[in-house]
């Protein structure tokens, strides 16, 4: 190459993680590598940020990761708390009652957030400038990978002028969406799990008030026309629509037709038309997150309906999960073999939200009337009071069992702080005083040791029948110990001999 191409293309440099898309999922995955102190290239065929919106929601366990970035506070003026959502017959009945707290909650953040995904993903851009090992390219497009025994090179056309380059890494991730790059390289194929239908997405931007819209999102389960109400932040307002047979879809996104939809709650005299686009609703699971040094994340792992609000958050645990242990292998405090356990423990988990949604499609999808009456016959006789569900992980970087496997709360500290913020992006052992005294542990970066004076921190332990708890950068939990010698052997295990 010659010695003017961009540093970053230098046959003689090697990143640690090449980030292959620039969304969500990928800017969340280099600001946490970049916090470990990896080095890290992202590339992107786009030259910003797309300025409509996408995303409109995301829940507390997210919002404790943008904690471990250091943005929550910024990102706090941006967004509005949400109420959670209502399903609803045609004739207005309640089949479905999936309304949040507005309160903190166990995460120490609200249940649910609204959100602009424009200004979400500046606020994250932003944050990564502040780290000169994270090289980021925009306008260039990734074309071939090809796998070598130390590490990737990867080719990539500079779309801006049309040079072809190469790229090397040690570790690829795609985060590059449904159409993944990465996953196609990888040879990776999908599981269908059989929901797939059309929908009219419009955002609007209210030119007046209009409080009777209401806070909670509405499933509006009618056959005639299934629909969905989202109210996100400030004045913007979202309404979704199933397209039906009779539906054009080249000409259901005209203004007229658009209009004609909305009438029931707007009209022009009230919004602007923002945005229409017909979308469709996959829900499929790769199989086949990892191949040696290629990994995929986000879309480009699975595809959700969006009837629970937890595409983008699912994304953003699969990066929290993967990041800290790309860290912990670059880094040399763990084997290679931990990268499998990112798909065995993330594939159930964001499959049990995948099919949660998929059977809320069911309900708020069907158009038979027979099929109606019985299903608002049986659902009225026994209204569902859901709650976003908590599963644990699959098999992988923990002991199992009641606990390990499972987020662990965020307790907030007699003071106020919360306990993130005292620990870091690292391994936190908390434990019962006498243990911590009589503790062989050596804290360093890569695991603080919390003694429990703290009273909710004793009252955690104490909820959990255990003298001591070790949680992961992820803030799962990796096991529980009632003595000792059992922390010893959990420090060993999943943090390394090197701090004893």
């Amino acid at each position: 190459m010659s010695s003017n191409i961009d540093p970053a293309f230098q046959a003689h440099i090697q990143h640690d993680v090449a980030i292959v898309g620039f969304g969500p999922a990928g800017a969340v995955l280099a600001n946490l590598l970049a916090i470990k102190g990896l080095s890290v290239l992202v590339l992107d065929r786009e030259a910003d940020v797309y300025r409509l919106p996408r995303a409109i929601h995301f829940d507390g366990e997210c919002m404790r990761v943008f904690q471990t970035l250091g943005i929550s506070d910024e990102l706090m003026a941006q967004l509005f708390v949400s109420p959670g959502m209502k399903f609803v017959n045609a004739e207005g009945k309640v089949l479905i009652d999936y309304t949040r707290s507005v309160e903190l909650g166990g995460q120490a953040w609200h249940p649910g957030y609204r959100f602009h995904q424009p200004d979400f993903e500046d606020v994250l851009r932003k944050k990564l400038e502040q780290y000169p090992q994270v090289e980021v390219r925009l306008r260039h497009d990734v074309f071939a990978i090809t796998e070598h025994e130390d590490g990737v090179e990867l080719r990539v056309e500079d779309t801006s002028c049309g040079r072809l380059l190469k790229a090397h890494a040690r570790y690829v991730v795609g985060c590059d969406g449904a159409r993944s790059t990465v996953r196609r390289m990888m040879g990776t194929e999908l599981d269908d799990l059989n929901s797939h239908e059309r929908w009219l997405v419009v955002d609007v931007l209210l030119q007046r008030e209009r409080s009777d819209l209401g806070d909670h999102s509405i499933q509006y389960c009618d056959p005639r026309r299934p629909a969905t109400y989202v109210r996100g932040v400030g004045e913007r307002r979202r309404w979704e629509f199933m397209l039906m047979p009779v539906d054009d879809p080249t000409t259901i996104t005209r203004p007229e037709s658009v209009w004609s939809l909305l009438a029931p709650w707007v009209t022009p005299a009230d919004a602007v038309l923002e945005r229409p686009a017909v979308y469709t609703f996959h829900s499929v699971v790769a199989k086949g997150w990892r191949n040696g040094r290629l990994l995929i994340a986000g879309d480009a792992a699975h595809q959700t309906p969006p009837f629970m609000g937890q595409g983008m958050c699912a994304g953003v645990r699969d990066v929290y999960n993967l990041a800290w242990k790309l860290a912990d292998v670059v880094q040399g405090h763990a084997s290679e073999t931990l990268l499998d356990t990112y798909e065995s423990e993330r594939s159930p988990h964001v499959r049990e939200f995948i099919e949660t949604a998929v059977r809320f499609g069911k309900v708020i999808q069907a158009t038979d009337h027979e099929v109606v009456k019985k299903r608002d016959a049986s659902m009225l006789a026994n209204t569902e009071v859901f709650h976003t569900p908590q599963p644990a992980l699959g098999s992988g970087a923990h002991e199992g069992g009641r606990i390990a496997g499972t987020v662990s709360v965020q307790p907030v500290l007699k003071d106020g702080t919360r306990l993130d913020d005292v620990v870091g992006y690292r391994f936190v052992l908390v434990a019962n005083p006498d243990i911590c005294s009589d503790l062989n542990v050596t804290p360093d970066e890569r695991v603080a040791v919390i003694p429990a004076h703290d009273p909710s921190l004793k009252n955690w332990l104490e909820s959990l029948s255990a003298q001591a708890v070790l949680v992961r950068p992820d803030r799962y939990i990796a096991g529980a110990a009632s003595d000792v010698g059992k922390v010893q052997d959990l420090i060993q295990v999943f943090v390394g001999s090197a701090v004893l």
